[in-house]
C-alpha cells in the first residue's frame, strides 16, 4: 500500500500556508488597485474546452493532460491551464454582453499536468493568472505586463528580466509559418521528433523547442519580426512606448513564441536572473489571444492575459534571500486549571473569539507550568489564568509574556480588557 502523496504533488503544511496567504493577499491588493476581479472556474472540464483552446498540437494536450472518463462516458480532464477554462466561462456567462467594457478578471487556480517533476515544476502546481477580454487596445497588453511586474517588486524580486516579442496577427503568422517551413525542411531529418511533426502542424514551436535549441538551424532561423504587417508592427511599437512610458525595461526576443497555439501579437515572460534560481527560469508567461472566444463558442472578442506560478515564485523570494513576513504569534492563551475552570475557559473562550480576539487553550489536560509551556512555543502575547482562587472571586490574572507584568480583571470585564491590551497596552 503506497501511502505517500503521488510523485509530482507536496504538502503545504500550516507554517508554509501562511506564506502563500501573504503573497495571496499582497496580489490580491494589486489586482484591487489595478479594478482586476477574481473569478473561479471547476477543477475539470469537458476535454475538447482544451483540445480547441490551447490547441491539438501543444505538449499540453498530446502529452501532459490529466484526462479520464466520467460515468456518463464523457471525456473530461483536469484543467492544465487557467486561459481556456476562464474564456469557456465569459462566454457561457455571456460575460461579453456586460455594460463594463473590458472584463478584467483574475484567478488562483491548480493545474495538473503530467510532465516529468523538478525544482519548481509539480505535476499539481498553483497559478496566479489574469485576463482581460473586450479590448484590443495595446495599453492593456502593457497594463497586463505592469501588474505582474508590480507582484514581484512589491514582493522584493530585484533580478527580473521582462522578455518581449510579437507574433504578429494572422496574416503575419501565416507569412511567418511558411517562411519557417521553408528554412526547417531542409534539417528535417536532424530535429527532433516532436519538432518534425510541428513543422507541418505548428513551426512556431520549433522555436520553443529545449531539445534542439542549439541546432545551428534556429540561430539562423528567420525573425516574426521581419514578417511584421504594417498594423503588427505599429501594434508592437506601442506596446513598447507604454511600457516605457512605465519605466518597465524589458528586451526584446524575436525567439519568444510561447507554448500555447491561441497566442497572436504580444507575448511576454518575466525570468529571474537571480543566482542560483536553477536552469527554468521563466517566472511568468502569457500574451495576446485574439480569437480563442471564437473557438469557444463565443463571439470574437480580443483577449491577453499571463500565468504565474505561486511555486517559482517561492523559490525566487527564497533564491534573493527574501524573508515573507509571516506572523505566528497568538494573541492570548487561556491556562485553566481544576475541573470548574477547564468549564468556564471553554466559554470564555468563545466569548473572547467571538468578539474578535484570537485565543487558544489547552485541550491534553497539562499542568499549569506545562500550559505556559505551550503558551511560549505558540508565541503568546498574552496569558489568561483561571483557577479555583480566580473562580471564587469572579476573576482572570491576565499576564504580558513580553514584560512578565500582571493584573486581575472581572471576568465580566474579560473581552474588554484584551481588547484594551491588545490595542497597545500592557498587562
Amino acid at each position: 500500500m503506497n501511502m505517500k502523496a503521488p510523485r509530482g504533488t507536496n504538502d503545504v503544511l500550516p507554517g508554509e500556508v501562511k506564506k502563500w496567504q501573504y503573497i495571496e493577499s499582497v496580489i490580491k491588493n494589486i489586482c484591487d488597485r489595478f479594478h482586476y476581479e477574481e473569478i473561479r472556474t471547476p477543477l475539470f472540464e469537458h476535454t475538447e474546452v482544451f483540445q480547441r483552446g490551447v490547441g491539438d498540437s501543444t505538449d499540453i494536450v498530446q502529452k501532459e493532460m490529466y484526462t479520464f472518463q466520467d460515468r456518463g462516458g464523457r471525456s473530461i480532464t483536469l484543467r492544465p491551464e487557467g486561459t481556456a477554462a476562464v474564456v469557456r466561462a465569459f462566454v457561457e456567462n455571456k460575460l461579453y454582453g456586460s455594460p463594463i467594457q473590458p472584463v478584467k478578471l483574475f484567478y488562483f487556480m491548480q493545474m495538473f499536468r503530467y510532465e516529468r517533476p523538478q525544482q519548481g515544476r509539480m505535476r499539481q502546481l498553483n497559478q496566479f493568472g489574469v485576463e482581460v477580454l473586450g479590448s484590443a487596445d495595446p495599453a492593456v497588453d502593457a497594463e497586463a505586463i505592469a501588474l505582474a511586474m508590480t507582484v514581484y517588486q512589491e514582493l522584493g524580486l530585484k533580478s527580473l528580466k521582462l522578455v518581449i516579442n510579437s507574433l504578429g496577427d494572422k496574416e503575419s503568422r501565416k507569412s511567418y509559418r511558411q517562411a519557417l517551413v521553408e528554412h526547417f525542411s531542409p534539417h528535417k531529418d536532424e530535429l527532433c521528433t516532436d519538432c518534425q511533426t510541428r513543422l507541418t502542424q505548428n513551426p512556431l514551436r520549433i522555436l520553443d523547442c529545449k531539445k534542439d535549441r542549439d541546432h545551428p538551424a534556429m540561430q539562423t532561423a528567420p525573425s516574426i519580426l521581419d514578417y511584421l504587417n504594417e498594423a503588427s508592427a505599429q501594434y508592437f511599437e506601442q506596446v513598447k512606448e507604454y511600457l516605457t512610458l512605465m519605466d518597465i525595461p524589458f528586451t526584446v526576443d524575436k525567439n519568444l513564441v510561447r507554448g500555447l497555439d491561441y497566442y497572436n501579437h504580444t507575448s511576454f515572460e518575466i525570468m529571474s536572473d537571480a543566482e542560483g534560481f536553477g536552469a527554468i527560469t521563466t517566472l511568468t508567461g502569457g500574451g495576446r489571444y485574439n480569437g480563442l472566444t471564437e473557438e469557444l463558442g463565443g463571439p470574437d472578442t480580443p483577449g491577453i492575459g499571463f500565468g504565474m506560478g505561486i511555486e517559482r515564485l517561492l523559490l525566487a523570494l527564497e533564491a534573493e534571500n527574501i524573508e515573507i513576513p509571516v506572523d505566528n504569534n497568538l494573541e492570548c492563551y487561556f491556562v485553566s486549571v481544576g475541573d470548574e475552570a477547564d468549564k468556564q475557559a471553554v466559554r470564555l473562550v468563545h466569548d473572547l473569539r467571538k468578539h474578535g480576539i484570537q485565543v487558544d487553550k489547552d485541550y491534553q489536560g497539562r499542568k499549569m507550568k506545562a500550559q505556559f509551556k505551550s503558551a511560549d512555543r505558540l508565541h503568546a502575547k498574552f496569558v489568561i489564568i483561571l483557577g479555583e482562587e480566580e473562580l471564587a472571586k469572579q476573576v482572570a490574572t491576565i499576564k504580558s509574556m513580553e514584560t512578565g507584568d500582571q493584573h486581575e480583571t472581572p471576568l465580566s470585564r474579560l473581552v474588554e480588557q484584551m481588547k484594551e491590551l491588545l490595542q497597545g497596552g500592557n498587562a
